[in-house]
């Protein structure tokens, strides 16, 4: 008894699965049927899409490729090497402490004070217009801010120093630009190389935010890495500068108090001793010289191996890339998502009124 309800459960689970896709099968032609009304959905949201398409602005986009060259990141070990060939990253498992160094470029080409100091350079060769005023202006953005009851006056961001409001409208800016402009990657994580993207709906904008972002990060990167060791040149600089002053004023003395003593009665030992401790004082401060002067050139040197070089592989050149939205394209996928759309939502009516 037990088998012959298993057997019937059986067929009644196979006959169930048939009707089932007997009712798709009709739902779908059904659904086909009313292919007037589809396409009509479909066209009209070809349309919208086309006119989506027709009032996006162009954008221009900006690439920048480049390696940071460190002195101190160079060569490695035979153990960094061989962990390289199978794969394993010990350089970066360990940490670094150069600013431009591992991953820390994707967030130090996107900070704030990065990109602020990029808005502020200048955008024209007589240096009235900055970067942020010609951002402003290609969008549109001084427009409605003189228009609006808070702002209503010409804003100009060339002024030194900011006021609280274009201070604030400065972040709105870096805001957007963080938000859908700029883009920072690694292509490969194996290699030390970085590329940085910029878009914008005005190409030479594009271009010269794209370029003066990559100086200030290179600035501001040598500045931090051999700041200590710049301030430490010019305290050398400037003692071996007083010094060598000194020690000129002292030679003199020092010829000046020889000189007498050749006519001097030799009863009077005052002269003979005055020349004497110029000479040596000639001497010690000449020795004082010396050494801060070879601290100076060790420093210097220090320096020159200190210092990392950013050398940029690819720079952008005119024309740079043209970002259109395709209408064909924007028109095509307009079509087939309303006409797809429109039918499973004929496809599930059917079935939820069946099913009623």
């Amino acid at each position: 008894m037990a088998n012959n309800d298993n057997v019937q459960i059986q067929e009644d689970e196979v006959f169930s699965f048939k009707i089932l896709i007997q009712q798709w099968k009709q739902q779908l032609l059904f659904t086909i049927g009313y292919w007037k009304s589809l396409s009509a959905v479909g066209l009209l949201v070809a349309i919208i899409a086309v006119t989506y398409a027709f009032f996006q602005p162009v954008t221009y986009t900006a690439r920048t490729s480049f390696v940071v060259e460190d002195a101190k990141s160079g060569g490695g070990s035979l153990v960094s090497a061989l962990s390289g060939s199978l794969g394993i990253d010990i350089g970066g498992m360990s940490g670094s402490n150069s600013m431009l160094a591992g991953d820390n470029v994707l967030e130090l080409l996107r900070s704030n004070s990065l990109i602020k100091k990029t808005l502020l350079t200048n955008f024209d060769e007589a240096g009235n217009t900055t970067l942020a005023d010609a951002y402003a202006t290609t969008y549109g953005w001084k427009t409605k801010w003189k228009a609006n009851s808070k702002i209503g006056k010409d804003i100009n961001f060339n002024i030194k120093p900011l006021t609280r409001l274009e201070d604030s409208l400065l972040q709105v800016m870096v805001a957007h630009i963080k938000e859908k402009e700029i883009s920072v990657a690694k292509p490969d994580k194996k290699l030390g190389f970085f590329e940085l993207q910029f878009s914008a709906r005005d190409e030479v904008l594009s271009k010269l935010f794209c370029v003066n972002l990559i100086n200030e990060a290179t600035t501001f990167y040598i500045n931090t890495k051999t700041g200590r060791l710049r301030k430490n040149i010019d305290r050398l600089q400037a003692r071996a500068d007083s010094l060598g002053i000194l020690l000129n004023r002292k030679t003199f003395s020092a010829a000046t108090a020889n000189a007498q003593t050749l006519d001097v009665n030799l009863a009077y030992a005052a002269p003979a001793v005055s020349a004497e401790i110029n000479t040596r004082d000639k001497f010690m401060q000449s020795a004082v010289y010396a050494e801060i002067v070879k601290n100076l050139e060790l420093s210097k040197t220090a320096l020159a191996q200190e210092s990392p070089t950013v050398q940029l592989l690819d720079t952008p050149e005119f024309p740079l890339k043209k970002n259109k939205i395709s209408k064909l394209k924007y028109g095509a996928l307009g079509f087939f998502g309303g006409f797809i759309l429109m039918g499973l939502i004929i496809f599930y009516t059917i079935d939820l009124s069946k099913n009623k």
